[in-house]
Protein backbone atom coordinates (compact mmCIF):
# COMPACT_ATOMS: atom_id res chain seq x y z
CA UNK A 1 0.00 0.00 0.00
CA UNK A 2 1.23 3.48 -0.84
CA UNK A 3 0.02 6.96 -0.12
CA UNK A 4 -1.61 8.58 -3.12
CA UNK A 5 0.89 11.45 -3.15
CA UNK A 6 3.75 8.92 -3.26
CA UNK A 7 2.11 7.03 -6.11
CA UNK A 8 1.86 10.23 -8.15
CA UNK A 9 5.45 11.14 -7.29
CA UNK A 10 6.75 7.74 -8.44
CA UNK A 11 4.88 8.11 -11.72
CA UNK A 12 6.43 11.50 -12.51
CA UNK A 13 3.74 14.02 -11.61
CA UNK A 14 6.12 16.34 -9.78
CA UNK A 15 7.62 16.70 -6.34
CA UNK A 16 5.75 15.24 -3.38
CA UNK A 17 4.57 18.75 -2.55
CA UNK A 18 3.19 19.24 -6.06
CA UNK A 19 1.57 15.79 -5.99
CA UNK A 20 -0.01 16.54 -2.63
CA UNK A 21 -1.37 19.79 -4.07
CA UNK A 22 -2.87 18.01 -7.09
CA UNK A 23 -4.79 15.72 -4.76
CA UNK A 24 -5.91 18.48 -2.39
CA UNK A 25 -7.19 20.53 -5.34
CA UNK A 26 -9.46 17.66 -6.40
CA UNK A 27 -7.55 16.95 -9.61
CA UNK A 28 -6.99 13.23 -8.95
CA UNK A 29 -9.52 10.41 -8.98
CA UNK A 30 -8.80 6.74 -8.42
CA UNK A 31 -10.25 3.62 -10.00
CA UNK A 32 -13.92 3.84 -10.97
CA UNK A 33 -14.67 6.60 -8.49
CA UNK A 34 -16.28 9.60 -10.18
CA UNK A 35 -15.46 11.89 -7.27
CA UNK A 36 -11.85 12.94 -6.73
CA UNK A 37 -9.80 11.78 -3.79
CA UNK A 38 -8.70 14.83 -1.80
CA UNK A 39 -6.58 13.07 0.84
CA UNK A 40 -2.90 12.91 -0.26
CA UNK A 41 -2.16 10.30 2.43
CA UNK A 42 -4.95 7.91 1.41
CA UNK A 43 -3.54 4.41 0.96
CA UNK A 44 -4.00 2.35 -2.21
CA UNK A 45 -2.65 -0.93 -3.53
CA UNK A 46 -0.46 0.40 -6.30
CA UNK A 47 -0.16 -2.71 -8.47
CA UNK A 48 -2.63 -2.43 -11.35
CA UNK A 49 -4.02 0.83 -9.99
CA UNK A 50 -5.79 3.07 -12.51
CA UNK A 51 -6.16 6.75 -11.78
CA UNK A 52 -6.88 10.05 -13.52
CA UNK A 53 -4.94 13.28 -13.18
CA UNK A 54 -6.70 16.36 -14.52
CA UNK A 55 -8.97 14.07 -16.54
CA UNK A 56 -6.17 12.03 -18.17
CA UNK A 57 -6.12 8.31 -17.46
CA UNK A 58 -2.98 6.56 -16.21
CA UNK A 59 -2.09 3.14 -14.86
CA UNK A 60 0.54 2.58 -12.21
CA UNK A 61 3.72 1.08 -13.65
CA UNK A 62 6.52 -0.03 -11.33
CA UNK A 63 8.93 0.30 -14.27
CA UNK A 64 8.40 1.97 -17.63
CA UNK A 65 9.03 0.05 -20.86
CA UNK A 66 8.08 1.95 -24.00
CA UNK A 67 8.16 1.59 -27.75
CA UNK A 68 8.46 4.80 -29.77
CA UNK A 69 8.22 5.13 -33.54
CA UNK A 70 10.95 7.72 -33.97
CA UNK A 71 10.54 10.21 -36.81
CA UNK A 72 13.44 11.85 -38.62
CA UNK A 73 14.74 15.14 -37.27
CA UNK A 74 14.93 14.25 -33.56
CA UNK A 75 18.01 13.59 -31.43
CA UNK A 76 18.14 10.85 -28.79
CA UNK A 77 19.55 13.25 -26.21
CA UNK A 78 18.30 15.24 -23.23
CA UNK A 79 20.60 18.05 -24.39
CA UNK A 80 20.17 18.11 -28.17
CA UNK A 81 22.13 20.29 -30.54
CA UNK A 82 20.66 21.24 -33.90
CA UNK A 83 17.46 19.18 -33.60
CA UNK A 84 14.71 18.77 -30.99
CA UNK A 85 14.99 16.03 -28.38
CA UNK A 86 13.11 12.79 -28.93
CA UNK A 87 12.00 13.07 -25.28
CA UNK A 88 9.74 15.98 -26.21
CA UNK A 89 7.52 13.41 -27.94
CA UNK A 90 6.67 11.91 -24.53
CA UNK A 91 4.24 13.27 -21.92
CA UNK A 92 5.84 15.13 -19.02
CA UNK A 93 5.29 12.41 -16.37
CA UNK A 94 7.34 9.91 -18.37
CA UNK A 95 10.17 12.44 -18.55
CA UNK A 96 10.16 12.93 -14.77
CA UNK A 97 9.43 9.47 -13.33
CA UNK A 98 11.18 8.71 -10.06
CA UNK A 99 12.64 12.17 -9.45
CA UNK A 100 16.33 12.79 -8.83
CA UNK A 101 19.18 13.52 -11.22
CA UNK A 102 18.49 10.48 -13.41
CA UNK A 103 14.74 10.99 -13.56
CA UNK A 104 12.59 9.81 -16.41
CA UNK A 105 12.90 7.19 -19.08
CA UNK A 106 16.11 6.85 -21.07
CA UNK A 107 16.61 5.71 -24.64
CA UNK A 108 17.86 2.14 -24.92
CA UNK A 109 20.70 2.95 -27.31
CA UNK A 110 20.42 5.77 -29.82
CA UNK A 111 19.32 6.43 -33.35
CA UNK A 112 20.85 9.18 -35.48
CA UNK A 113 18.69 12.27 -35.96
CA UNK A 114 17.89 11.24 -39.55
CA UNK A 115 17.19 7.58 -38.71
CA UNK A 116 13.59 6.52 -38.12
CA UNK A 117 11.89 3.56 -36.50
CA UNK A 118 11.91 1.49 -33.34
CA UNK A 119 13.31 3.11 -30.22
CA UNK A 120 12.96 1.53 -26.78
CA UNK A 121 12.86 3.68 -23.66
CA UNK A 122 12.88 2.61 -20.03
CA UNK A 123 13.70 3.68 -16.48
CA UNK A 124 14.92 0.18 -15.62
CA UNK A 125 18.72 0.34 -15.52
CA UNK A 126 19.19 -3.43 -15.60
CA UNK A 127 16.93 -3.73 -18.65
CA UNK A 128 18.82 -0.96 -20.46
CA UNK A 129 22.17 -2.60 -19.70
CA UNK A 130 20.95 -6.02 -20.80
CA UNK A 131 19.64 -4.66 -24.10
CA UNK A 132 22.73 -2.57 -24.92
CA UNK A 133 25.64 -4.60 -23.54
CA UNK A 134 27.74 -6.07 -26.39
CA UNK A 135 28.03 -9.42 -24.59
CA UNK A 136 24.29 -10.05 -24.91
CA UNK A 137 24.35 -9.71 -28.73
CA UNK A 138 20.84 -8.29 -29.05
CA UNK A 139 19.97 -8.36 -32.78
CA UNK A 140 18.70 -5.14 -34.35
CA UNK A 141 17.17 -5.08 -37.82
CA UNK A 142 17.67 -2.08 -40.11
CA UNK A 143 16.04 -1.23 -43.42
CA UNK A 144 18.48 0.81 -45.52
CA UNK A 145 17.64 2.61 -48.73
CA UNK A 146 20.88 2.81 -50.72
CA UNK A 147 21.99 5.06 -53.58
CA UNK A 148 23.49 2.50 -55.96
CA UNK A 149 22.00 -0.84 -57.07
CA UNK A 150 22.91 -3.69 -54.75
CA UNK A 151 24.65 -6.81 -55.96
CA UNK A 152 25.50 -10.19 -54.47
CA UNK A 153 29.13 -9.16 -53.92
CA UNK A 154 28.17 -6.30 -51.62
CA UNK A 155 25.83 -8.50 -49.59
CA UNK A 156 28.48 -11.20 -49.31
CA UNK A 157 31.10 -8.74 -48.07
CA UNK A 158 28.74 -7.40 -45.41
CA UNK A 159 28.16 -10.95 -44.18
CA UNK A 160 31.86 -11.85 -44.30
CA UNK A 161 32.95 -8.64 -42.56
CA UNK A 162 34.34 -5.24 -43.41
CA UNK A 163 36.99 -3.15 -41.62
CA UNK A 164 35.98 0.32 -40.43
CA UNK A 165 38.44 3.15 -40.02
CA UNK A 166 38.42 3.15 -36.18
CA UNK A 167 38.99 -0.57 -35.55
CA UNK A 168 41.24 -3.11 -37.30
CA UNK A 169 38.84 -5.94 -36.41
CA UNK A 170 36.26 -6.73 -39.08
CA UNK A 171 32.58 -6.18 -38.27
CA UNK A 172 29.95 -8.47 -39.75
CA UNK A 173 26.24 -8.42 -40.31
CA UNK A 174 24.47 -11.28 -38.57
CA UNK A 175 22.10 -11.36 -41.52
CA UNK A 176 21.89 -9.34 -44.70
CA UNK A 177 19.57 -9.52 -47.69
CA UNK A 178 18.85 -7.31 -50.69
CA UNK A 179 15.05 -6.89 -50.60
CA UNK A 180 15.34 -5.14 -53.94
CA UNK A 181 18.18 -3.36 -55.72
CA UNK A 182 17.92 -0.29 -53.49
CA UNK A 183 16.59 -1.81 -50.24
CA UNK A 184 19.01 -3.59 -47.92
CA UNK A 185 17.82 -5.37 -44.77
CA UNK A 186 20.68 -5.83 -42.31
CA UNK A 187 20.76 -7.40 -38.84
CA UNK A 188 23.51 -6.28 -36.44
CA UNK A 189 24.41 -7.38 -32.93
CA UNK A 190 26.86 -4.55 -32.24
CA UNK A 191 26.24 -0.85 -31.73
CA UNK A 192 29.13 1.04 -33.25
CA UNK A 193 28.84 4.70 -34.21
CA UNK A 194 27.01 5.10 -37.57
CA UNK A 195 27.63 1.39 -38.11
CA UNK A 196 25.13 0.67 -40.89
CA UNK A 197 26.13 3.73 -42.87
CA UNK A 198 29.85 3.02 -42.50
CA UNK A 199 29.52 -0.67 -43.36
CA UNK A 200 27.54 0.13 -46.49
CA UNK A 201 30.09 2.79 -47.46
CA UNK A 202 32.87 0.21 -46.99
CA UNK A 203 31.39 -1.94 -49.78
CA UNK A 204 31.08 1.01 -52.18
CA UNK A 205 27.51 2.10 -51.63
CA UNK A 206 25.75 4.86 -49.70
CA UNK A 207 22.82 4.88 -47.27
CA UNK A 208 20.24 7.50 -48.18
CA UNK A 209 17.54 6.46 -45.72
CA UNK A 210 17.67 4.29 -42.61
CA UNK A 211 14.88 2.74 -40.51
CA UNK A 212 15.11 0.32 -37.57
CA UNK A 213 12.31 -2.23 -37.73
CA UNK A 214 13.10 -4.67 -34.90
CA UNK A 215 15.08 -5.17 -31.70
CA UNK A 216 15.46 -8.69 -30.40
CA UNK A 217 12.03 -10.34 -30.44
CA UNK A 218 10.24 -6.99 -30.74
CA UNK A 219 9.02 -5.70 -34.10
CA UNK A 220 7.84 -2.11 -34.55
CA UNK A 221 4.06 -2.03 -34.40
CA UNK A 222 2.87 -1.24 -37.96
CA UNK A 223 -0.14 0.71 -36.66
CA UNK A 224 1.96 3.00 -34.46
CA UNK A 225 2.27 6.37 -36.25
CA UNK A 226 5.59 8.20 -36.42
CA UNK A 227 6.15 10.25 -33.29
CA UNK A 228 3.79 8.11 -31.18
CA UNK A 229 4.60 5.72 -28.33
CA UNK A 230 2.99 2.88 -26.44
CA UNK A 231 3.68 0.74 -23.37
CA UNK A 232 5.27 -2.63 -23.99
CA UNK A 233 3.14 -5.51 -22.78
CA UNK A 234 4.47 -7.71 -19.95
CA UNK A 235 4.83 -10.56 -22.46
CA UNK A 236 6.95 -8.38 -24.77
CA UNK A 237 9.25 -7.37 -21.92
CA UNK A 238 9.53 -10.99 -20.78
CA UNK A 239 10.36 -12.19 -24.30
CA UNK A 240 13.12 -9.59 -24.64
CA UNK A 241 14.70 -10.30 -21.26
CA UNK A 242 14.30 -14.08 -21.37
CA UNK A 243 16.13 -14.27 -24.67
CA UNK A 244 18.97 -12.15 -23.32
CA UNK A 245 19.28 -14.25 -20.14
CA UNK A 246 19.70 -17.41 -22.23
CA UNK A 247 22.39 -15.69 -24.28
CA UNK A 248 24.30 -14.47 -21.21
Amino acid sequence: MMQLQDILFSQGFGTRRICSGLVQQGLVSVGDEASPCTDPTALFEEKGLCFRVQGESWQYQLRAYLMLNKPAGFECSHKPGAHPSVYTLLPAPLRARGGGAAAGVQAVGRLDHDTTGLLLLSDDGQFIHRMTSPRHHVPKVYEAQVKHPLDARQVRRLLDGVVLDDDPAAVRAQDCVAVNEHHLRMTLTEGKYHQVKRMVAAVGNRVEGLHRSAIGTLVLTPELPEGQWRWLTPDEVLALTRKREKAA
